[in-house]
């Protein structure tokens, strides 16, 4: 076997406005050889910049095609395991960086690696907005008519499906009206787009149990794809609790990045979509067991990305490989010079937003580093929440 190693390990911050996108790129000491990842973390940028350098420590000098072994080096040694998001998220960028590799070395996309596609297409949907931040997250929910015209925008723009915040930030118990403002918002995107297009909520993780539970009761009628995050993730009975209550199915996991937690929201039935992250759960590694086990309780696999151009290639990679997978998330108009950075393998259709398989090796992505250095690092734009008595709340 030709005898290889990994040379240095770099990151590249691009400022993407709300969030700088961080990638991650492992070189090695064959010519031209060299794989991608991302980590991608708001507001966390130059600590994880920081664990990805720390994590290098341990890597570099090592076989990059060791990806199992390399993995469990990073998450078990340094004494501290590595599932907190800020290590996790850099053991992901680094580890999917390492399977790109490989399907260069194999000369085949990285789904071919994990058996090969199970399937024709992924579909895809957006944010509201395509992902502009104003759109999005600053939308007021009790704007039902402006729900309804970028709920309009989205099915114009091809997507079958879409993702809304219709749900306001709420302290941990109140009355009617901001109930009242998610359903007229809910309903004004119903009657706009009809029931053949499918739309998300996302609570944020913004209400306590009992709040997103009253949310859930009053947005059961409208037949939504799935209710996301409608509690804390820690609140793993109160989640429980929602998804038997309503029949809605509840989506959540895209902030838990340990396999035993995924664990207890699977066994305890506290939702029916995994939302894991590729890009902060630990990579490819970890997500091929954590889909493992959301295969033997049935749940789908709807992975959160609203990350960068990396996130998206590993997502979809990811997406062609698992029979779970149901939906990929996509961002395309969070800034307008997106696709100066990336030059992608897999192809989208115009009618649907259904993505062909990539046939490039690896994530059959290419990184352009030079309209990256156009965006250096910035601080994100922040983004808080206080209540009407002026206490902190969930964003």
């Amino acid at each position: 076997m030709l005898l290889m190693k990994i040379t240095a390990i770099e990151t590249h911050v691009c400022h993407a406005r709300m969030r700088n996108w961080v990638f991650v790129k492992v070189v090695t000491d064959q010519p031209g050889l060299f794989g991608w990842g991302e980590a991608t973390l708001e507001w966390h940028t130059r600590s994880v910049v920081g664990a990805v350098e720390d994590l290098a420590e341990l890597v570099v000098g090592e076989d990059p095609r060791r990806i199992e072994h390399l993995w469990q080096m990073m998450f078990r040694q340094h004494f501290w395991h590595g599932n907190g998001v800020v290590r996790s998220t850099a053991i992901s960028a680094i580890d999917i960086a390492l399977w790109d590799i490989a399907g260069k070395v194999a000369n085949m996309p990285c789904s071919q690696l994990w058996g090969g596609p199970v399937r024709d297409y992924v579909r895809t949907y957006c944010h509201l907005g395509g992902g502009k931040m104003e759109d999005f997250y600053e939308t007021a929910a009790d704007d039902a008519q402006r729900f309804a015209e970028l709920a309009q925008a989205a099915v114009e723009d091809g997507f079958t499906a879409f993702k809304s915040m219709a749900v306001p930030p709420t302290m941990p118990l109140e009355g009617l009206r901001p109930i009242h403002r998610a359903e007229m918002a809910v309903a004004a995107m119903r009657d706009a787009v009809g029931d053949e297009i499918d739309i998300m909520v996302d609570c944020h993780a913004r209400p306590s149990p009992a709040m997103g539970l009253k949310f859930g009761e009053a947005l059961d009628p409208y037949g939504l794809y799935f209710f996301e995050e409608p509690c804390w993730p820690e609140c793993v009975e109160g989640l429980a609790a929602i998804n038997a209550a309503i029949r809605t199915p509840v989506a959540t996991g895209e902030r838990v990045t340990d396999l035993m937690a995924f664990r207890q929201l699977f066994a305890q039935q506290a939702c029916d979509v995994c939302q894991l992250d590729i890009t902060h759960c630990g990579g490819f590694t970890a997500a091929r067991r954590i889909a493992a086990l959301a295969d033997a309780w049935r749940i789908a696999l709807a992975p959160h990305n609203p990350q960068g151009p990396v996130s998206t290639a590993a997502s979809l990679e990811f997406g062609f490989s698992q029979p779970g997978y149901i939906i990929c998330e996509t961002v395309h108009a969070d800034v307008p010079w997106r696709s100066d950075v990336v030059e992608e393998g897999f192809t989208v259709e115009p009618a649907g937003r259904l993505v062909r398989p990539n046939t490039r090796p690896g994530l059959g992505i290419s990184i352009n580093e030079k309209a990256v250095a156009k965006h250096p690092f910035k601080q994100e734009i922040a983004q808080q929440v206080f209540y009407p008595d002026g206490s902190a709340g969930d964003w």
